[in-house]
């Protein structure tokens, strides 16, 4: 009884938390999205030659493929982000935004990386999530199938988008016998499942974007390190993509679970 309770008080202050912040939530999610893409647009723009020549060393691939990939790079995430944040054309922002992953991946030889490859899977999601939320209720996701109501484009992209989430918190989890490393895995893992198959889902939505902001300021505070060691070049990285998964979960909050999870079918019992 004493469990419900509390349960119950956390739903309330969370619903309260969410309806005093409809307004701003969808434009705070969108702006903590583009995080990375728009610190990775930059870098690119200050880092041109830098960036150019790592790509030449990396790959051999000479001056104009190197040039061509820093461009895209610019270009692509710059103009996504931009874009994102008007709310102009979102599904082919995030359609180029989508390459710029699958390309850096390939790039920078993330595929093989498990803890990178995860955070970008983690960053899919997210994008996925902001598709969703410009996407009208519409046909079935497949011609000539009949809509049963769970099976429409927005509801399974905000499926994959939780899902995709997920990984980011696979990254964080680490064996330590520690007591406050051990209730962070318990804890984390156990919200990630419950927005994961979209049970009390806005509340441990909720609760896992303080989790990460607060690991986000304490593991990733690339300020602190001086500009002439690579650790704050690495640290920076981590900062904004975990900044732009803390995006995704808030559109989560903002928009809900989608008609497919346990939420959702709690309405029809």
């Amino acid at each position: 009884m004493m469990q419900q309770e509390v349960m119950s008080k956390a739903e309330e202050v969370a619903d309260q938390i969410i309806r005093n912040g409809k307004h701003v939530l969808p434009t705070m999610a969108r702006l903590c999205l583009i995080a990375t893409f728009l610190e990775d647009g930059l870098r690119m723009w200050f880092q041109w030659s830098e960036q150019r020549e790592y790509m030449d060393m990396q790959w051999g691939c000479g001056k104009f493929l190197a040039t061509l990939f820093v461009l895209i790079n610019l270009v692509g995430q710059l103009g996504g982000c931009v874009a994102v944040i008007i709310r102009r054309q979102v599904s082919i922002a995030c359609g180029v935004l989508f390459f710029i992953v699958i390309l850096q991946t390939f790039a920078y030889s993330i595929l093989w990386d498990m803890q990178f490859l995860f955070r970008n899977l983690a960053l899919i999601g997210a994008l996925l999530l902001v598709l969703a939320e410009s996407k009208a209720e519409g046909r079935s996701l497949f011609a000539g199938v009949p809509s049963l109501g769970d099976n429409k484009p927005k509801n399974l992209l905000q499926l994959a988008g939780r899902v995709l989430l997920a990984f980011m918190f696979v990254t964080l989890i680490r064996i330590e016998w520690s007591f406050f490393q051990i209730i962070q895995d318990v804890l984390g893992g156990i919200l990630m499942i419950l927005v994961t198959i979209g049970y009390k889902t806005k509340l441990s939505s909720l609760l896992l974007v303080l989790i990460l902001t607060a690991l986000n300021f304490y593991h990733n505070a690339w300020w602190t390190i001086p500009d002439y060691k690579p650790l704050r070049d690495f640290l920076k990285y981590d900062f904004f993509q975990t900044l732009s998964v803390i995006g995704g979960l808030l559109m989560i909050v903002s928009l809900g679970p989608g008609g497919v999870s346990m939420d959702e079918h709690k309405k029809k019992w």
